[in-house]
């Protein structure tokens, strides 16, 4: 059975540039897709690890405290949050993938063995809380449902890589630059449009036929990547000629109407909601907060949870590894706010850990050169303005943001610092060795006062 599948092999170097091979004008992927999912466990220096795809982040109070058990149980105690707003459980025994999988189908964390690995749709978190976002931005959580549900109902949708990304955008811009293969951007007065990777243009059509709409693009990229035999995960890799352009073309052709073509508006560099209180227009309130470098205990976890006297009340994990707590009364949010903030969750918008990040990195990950995780703590400062930072264990980058940022790598003696993706980025890394942390600490914090204007 799928739960019992044996362990895919430890991921090689480079990500998504993995199993890439030069062809001339285009790059062949030699085999399938071995991302992690919950069915199909990775080999990791801890143990193993699974990836829960979390369609938009949601999560029941019921879910979370059963992934809570399923971490001490089975795992090392801890919920990982990823740069999708999905969530990993680490240190899994070699035996317990068909007990895992069990758990998760009774938490209903798995509504479908064959498409657990292509649920990956990041959704604004905020989106209908504070009333921002276009039309107040409450329309695209049901996208997000209903897209799950479409997927999870094609026959076709299963040859999606785990690596494909759906993201849909309330309109504030917050998800739309996640670099996804397909993007809904909600607009006011109920239309959306409708992006396939980089492209130029973007359909436009009415916000009831976007998941489908989404799901249709989906299917119009295999077509396109089948055809051109290269193998291609993401939209990205189709080869010249049989790119982004062309999936939109097919994807017209499958459209019930022609709907019309529009220059997307720009992308924004992805700014992640800041800690605190979120005031909504109808008198509720929401909570954002974050994860100290991505890692929730099943302590944190349950106390998320603990405030839901009703176990179907949903969390939202962020693509920030940040957790949103929505629909509590003002009385309720000031004292929830203090006892999470107690129980080790980031509250404070001004936090120095506004903004880190970093890989799993030694013990963790097998590749990793350093203790990145330690590190970065050692090395942080007050004041976490600017620039976000991430801290990576190899030259893979695992979960870096996107936008600009600033690349802290691990070289073996030390870790080279750079700022990446800003119009005025510098071509070369400054190296500076790990024993010298107050030359490390001061030049992350100079890094993150970079001019933020993207390339």
């Amino acid at each position: 059975m799928l739960a019992a599948m044996p362990p895919t092999p430890a991921i090689p170097p480079h990500r998504d540039e993995t199993l890439i091979r030069d062809r001339g004008d285009a790059c062949v992927r030699d085999r399938g897709d071995a991302c992690p999912g919950a069915l199909r466990l990775h080999s990791a220096a801890d143990g193993f690890l699974a990836r829960l795809r979390l369609p938009a982040g949601l999560l029941t109070a019921r879910q979370a405290r059963a992934l809570a058990d399923a971490a001490d149980r089975l795992g090392d105690g801890h919920l990982s949050l990823t740069s999708r707003g999905n969530a990993e459980l680490r240190g899994l025994g070699d035996d317990c993938a068909t007990i895992l999988a069990d758990l998760l189908r009774a938490a209903g964390l798995l509504p479908s063995d064959r498409h657990e690995r292509v649920r990956n749709i990041v959704a604004s978190p905020l989106a209908g809380l504070d009333g921002q976002g276009a039309d107040g931005g409450a329309a695209v959580q049901e996208w997000a449902r209903e897209l799950d549900r479409l997927l999870c109902a094609s026959d076709t949708t299963p040859a999606l890589s785990g690596r494909f990304l759906f993201a849909l955008d309330d309109g504030r811009g917050d998800v739309a630059p996640l670099g996804a293969d397909v993007t809904l951007i909600a607009e006011s007065g109920g239309t959306a449009l409708l992006r396939v990777g980089d492209d130029d243009q973007a359909l436009r059509l009415p916000g009831g036929d976007a998941p489908r709409a989404a799901r249709t693009a989906a299917e119009a990229f295999l077509t396109v990547a089948r055809e051109t035999g290269n193998g291609s995960w993401r939209v990205r890799e189709l080869p010249p000629g049989h790119g982004a352009a062309a999936v939109r073309d097919l994807l017209r052709t499958r459209l019930p109407q022609p709907y019309p073509t529009t220059p997307p508006p720009p992308v924004p560099t992805p700014a992640p909601p800041r800690p605190g209180v979120v005031v909504s227009p109808d008198g509720t309130h929401a909570l954002s907060l974050l994860a100290p470098l991505g890692r929730l205990t099943t302590a944190q976890l349950r106390q998320l949870a603990a405030g839901a006297h009703d176990g179907s009340a949903e969390l939202r994990m962020t693509p920030w590894r940040g957790v949103v707590v929505p629909g509590l009364s003002p009385e309720a949010a000031g004292a929830r706010l203090r006892e999470l903030a107690a129980a080790g969750l980031i509250t404070d918008p001004a936090s120095p850990w506004y903004g880190l990040g970093a890989c799993t990195g030694r013990p963790g990950c097998a590749k990793s050169l350093s203790d990145v995780r330690a590190d970065a703590v050692a090395t942080l400062r007050q004041g976490g303005t600017g620039l976000p930072v991430h801290w990576s264990g190899c030259a893979r980058r695992c979960g870096h943001p996107h936008g600009a940022w600033v690349d802290v790598v691990a070289t073996g003696d030390g870790y080279d610092v750079a700022v990446r993706g800003t119009r005025d980025q510098a071509d070369t890394a400054t190296t500076i060795p790990l024993t010298d942390t107050d030359r490390l600490a001061d030049a992350v914090a100079s890094a993150r006062a970079a001019d933020r204007t993207t390339t």
